[in-house]
């Protein structure tokens, strides 16, 4: 999100070299915007303190479940090709290594509130390794027809398992692993005998079929969460007054006044000598230059530059510009509704990235004046990405809210022209 300048809109007679040009410049302004994007410290700790609550935990049972039942189905084949193993036994024990590994790191899954320590990751993936070692030696060189390993595929319910406690990476570098080593014993046996080339196949797919799919899963999920998350913290910034200190700012606050404290602290105790060492000197004067320009920007910022900059999803995606602060005059229904607005713009598109850049006033003699006791300014928005026919007839509902409106589409972009009414800040 930023706030100044907003990209100009595209003239009528502005030619293709114009038009991607500017294409690039709101691409870049997009992704320098997501990769500056830092979350605050404190959603982000509510999230990890209730992941559980918000269904994660539940989600892995299920995952767990699903890879469970793959597990059965290559049990049941070790048991039917039991007659057929040159040697069963390291076969028997790996399966045996397997199911008290399964046990185990689920009652250890289902207790941990958010990560798996990597001491624990590394034991179920040496686990892992012992039991792909011990099938494959009871597999011998596929010298029996009909037989393939099963509880080295079996492994693969087992990471299926660590999806909602470890980092995907790292779940799918254990996982393409571990195919890659059942791929190199199958499908060598599978070059002599070309009968066994099916079940290899089979049998690799087995294998990462669940923990792939278990992170796809979980990474979707948590997407969602997020998003959801989002939009509350999004919402939670329309009862802010008209200026204020978002909670990035907040927590600045917070630290700076911790460092000062400790600094008056220190010298009220004696544990700082007086005069203060030049370091010292310059870390008070460091301390009350940033606590100056926390203030002075907290009566700049209105709430909607809050809830763009501290929005994951609307902060690469919107331009505002409002030097006025005229934002922070809007009602909270007003306010309500252009974040919905906004939102769904952003939000109800498939693969597209859309953006949306906002002009407030001028509040001049043109566009501002008094109407009774009510003063009117202008909210000019103009949408990139999102033709007009795509927009849910909930967003005119949300933008007739904020206003009266009139829309246009130029070279492309949808004009969206709204008279906004408010109350007289001098009749307050």
């Amino acid at each position: 999100m930023t706030s100044g300048a907003v990209p100009a809109p595209l003239g009528t007679n502005g030619g293709s070299s114009s038009t991607r040009a500017h294409r690039q410049l709101l691409e870049e302004q997009r992704d320098e915007r997501r990769r500056a994007f830092r979350r605050p410290q404190r959603t982000v700790n509510t999230t990890r303190a209730n992941g559980a609550g918000l269904g994660g935990r539940h989600l892995g049972v299920g995952i767990s479940l699903s890879g469970g039942f793959f597990a059965l189905f290559l049990m049941w084949r070790f048991a039917m090709q039991w007659d057929r193993y040159p040697n069963p036994l390291p076969t028997l024990a790996a399966w045996v290594i397997l199911v008290i590994a399964i046990a185990v790191t689920g009652v250890f899954v289902n207790r941990l509130s958010s990560r798996m320590p990597t001491w624990m990751l590394l034991t179920v993936l040496a686990t892992g390794e012992v039991v792909v070692g011990l099938d494959l030696a009871g597999y011998g060189r596929g010298d029996a027809l009909g037989t393939y390993p099963t509880a080295a595929a079996g492994v693969g319910a087992l990471f299926a398992m660590l999806v909602t406690v470890r980092r995907g990476r790292e779940v799918v570098a254990a996982t393409l692993v571990l195919g890659a080593v059942i791929a190199a014993g199958s499908l060598t046996a599978a070059a002599s005998m070309p009968l066994t080339f099916a079940p290899a196949i089979l049998t690799i797919s087995l294998c990462v079929f669940p923990p792939l799919v278990g992170v796809s899963i979980v990474r979707g999920f948590r997407r969602m969460v997020q998003r959801e998350l989002d939009l509350v913290l999004v919402q939670s910034t329309v009862t802010q007054p008209s200026s204020a200190v978002g909670m990035l700012a907040s927590e600045e606050l917070a630290r700076i006044d911790l460092d000062a404290e400790t600094l008056l602290d220190d010298v009220a105790t004696g544990r700082t000598a007086l005069p203060l060492s030049p370091a010292k000197s310059a870390a008070a004067a460091t301390l009350a230059t940033q606590l100056r320009l926390h203030l002075i920007e907290g009566r700049r910022e209105t709430w909607l530059h809050h809830a763009l900059t501290e929005s994951e999803f609307l902060g690469p995606a919107v331009n505002l510009d409002d030097p006025s602060g005229l934002a922070g005059q809007l009602s909270p229904e007003q306010r309500d509704a252009l974040l919905l607005a906004i939102w769904l713009l952003i939000s109800d598109t498939d693969g597209a990235e859309p953006t949306v850049s906002l002009v407030f006033g001028p509040l001049g003699r043109t566009s501002g004046h008094e109407i009774g006791e009510m003063l009117r300014f202008p909210i000019k928005m103009i949408v990139e990405g999102v033709p007009r026919r795509r927009v849910d007839p909930e967003t005119w509902q949300a933008i007739r809210v904020v206003g009266p409106h009139i829309d246009s589409v130029r070279s492309g972009q949808l004009h969206v022209d709204i008279e906004c009414s408010i109350d007289n800040p001098a009749d307050a």
